[in-house]
């Protein structure tokens, strides 16, 4: 194998978080950016007591969550009808295409978890939808 400066392993170190589209805090890890990655991106969210991601979904691209910290409630569906809660050591799958609508209900604890997803730009297939607005509570 011949090496090429995009073929190297290499160590990313922590990044400042920076605000995505969905309105949310990521420190992003490896990407296209950060590594030259062609079919992945890893990230860490934060999602701060109280606050709710945009609704949204990645057009094309998986997503895999594991939850470090904390709980989060996700609405999801075409019109945000479904709704689960993922806790700390549990991970949650969105299939592509997913309209999705993240949340931390705490009042005190933010949500922290690594994201892993099939699209390496990671914010370039994000698409909002405003549209979209979850019932008042969860099922």
């Amino acid at each position: 194998m011949t090496m090429t400066q995009d073929s190297r392993c290499r160590v990313v170190r922590p990044c400042a978080p920076s605000q995505g589209k969905q309105g949310l805090g990521y420190a992003v890890g490896v990407s296209a950016e950060t590594t030259g990655a062609q079919a992945i991106h890893l990230q860490v969210v934060t999602i701060p007591p109280g606050a709710a991601g945009a609704a949204h979904r990645h057009a094309g691209h998986e997503t895999a969550i594991y939850a470090l910290s904390g709980r989060s409630g996700c609405w999801w569906g075409e019109t945000l009808q479904h709704h689960d809660w993922v806790k700390a050591g549990e991970y949650f799958y969105i299939p592509p295409g997913m309209p999705h609508l993240p949340y931390n209900p705490s009042r005190d604890t933010p949500f922290v978890a690594v994201i892993a997803r099939t699209d390496p730009k990671e914010q370039e297939g994000v698409e909002l939808m405003a549209h979209l607005q979850p019932p008042a509570s969860p099922a």
